[in-house]
Order: C-alpha cells, then structure tokens, then sequence
C-alpha cells in the first residue's frame, strides 16, 4: 500500500514539474493540465448491478454538490453533508439502494488540495439534475460551478473537466493572452456522451453551453 502510495505520488509530482518547465508558465484555466494527474490518483469505482455511479475529474479538485433536491457535499465545508451517505468499505457494502431518492457517496481519492477527498455518487438510474463545483486551480476561492440534466441509465458516468484546446495555433497576441475555454464531457462507461463548454467571446460569456461531439471516445 504505501509503495503504491509513493509511486502515485512520484508520478504526479513528475507531470507537475514537467509543465513547470515547459516554455509557457500555466496560470488560471490553463492550471487544469497539472491536475491530469489526478487519474494517476483516482481509486476504483465499484459498480453494483442497475445502479448509476456518478463521479468528476480533471481538476484539482471537485465535489457534486446536489442531486435533483439532495445536497451532497457541502460548499462551505467541502463534506459530506450527511455522513450516513458515505459508504467506508465499497467492496464490501453493496446493498441495493432502496428507491429512486436514495443516494449513497464513495470515496474515490485523495484531492489535489490538501486534506480534502473525492467522492463519487450511487443513485438509481433515472433523469436526474446533477450540479458540480470544479477547482481549477490550487486554491477554493476560484471555483466553476456546473449543472446537467440528463437521462442517466445503469454504469459510470465521469464529468470530466479539460481545457479545450485550438484546432489551429494563432500567433495573435490577443489569441494567445486568453485562455482556452473549460469544458466538460459527460463519459458514460468509457463513451463520450455529451460535451459542455463556457462561453468566452459571446453575448452568453460565462455560461456552458453544449456542443457537438468530435470524438466518440473517451481519452481517459
């Protein structure tokens, strides 16, 4: 276990120190590829048969905060709001939820900030609101909050943040001092279902607006 531990912890420390010295020194959305690393750190998900497990990635950190009407992970605190949600031993508990209301939190992994967890949700699969807060960068005061409605069905779906990058590199000066928009892939069992990106030149600047799919497969 704690080879394991180190060897994970090695490999992230190597994709950070990577970036860092590389030409172009990351600040603000563009912090989000120093947390791809965060794969290297996520635990297992334990599916049980005619669930839906929910979970997010791709940045420091990130929480869902509400399903339909029930808080989850508390904004403020960064917990669980209830801790009779929280499954400790997931390989062992895999008692059926009993209705379409119940949910139930797994950890997942040790966050990149310092001394928070990520979960992953259990729930029914139906349609269902699904909210999540995303941290970018290594701090929680910067924080992008995210919401989907959609037709869940039985497996894991991962909302999984990146930084969309340009089809073609523009040398602008003004191209390159604004960053590449967030976006947002809803992957449902290794598939690119549906794609959500913030709008930063628009008159809806700010909002995540779906787009069309450009591949079909997920990179992770």
């Amino acid at each position: 276990m704690k080879k394991t531990r180190f060897v994970a912890y090695v490999s992230a420390t190597f994709a950070m120190s990577a970036l860092l010295s590389s030409c172009q020194l990351f600040t603000g959305y563009q912090q989000i590829e120093k947390a791809d690393s965060a794969d290297t750190w996520s635990g297992k998900i334990y599916p049980v048969a005619g669930e839906t497990n929910i979970a997010c990635l791709g940045t420091y950190h990130c929480e869902i905060t509400r399903i339909d009407q029930t808080p989850i992970i508390a904004a403020e605190t960064h917990q669980p709001v209830d801790r009779n949600l929280v499954i400790v031993k997931p390989d062992k508990d895999k008692v059926p939820l009993v209705d379409n209301k119940a949910v139930k939190l797994v950890p997942l992994s040790a966050s990149g900030i310092s001394g928070l967890t990520n979960y992953y949700a259990r729930v029914k699969p139906i349609k269902r609101e699904v909210q999540v807060n995303f941290y970018p960068e290594n701090n929680l005061s910067y924080v992008e909050r995210f919401t989907v409605i959609h037709e869940f069905v039985a497996g894991t779906y991962k909302l999984r943040a990146f930084k969309l990058q340009p089809e073609q590199k523009d040398s602008s000066l003004l191209s390159s001092a604004s960053p590449n928009p967030l976006c947002i892939e809803l992957i449902h069992n290794g598939n690119i279902e549906r794609r959500f990106c913030k709008q930063v030149d628009t008159e809806r600047q700010g909002e995540f607006v779906e787009t069309g799919l450009f591949d079909d497969t997920a990179t992770s």
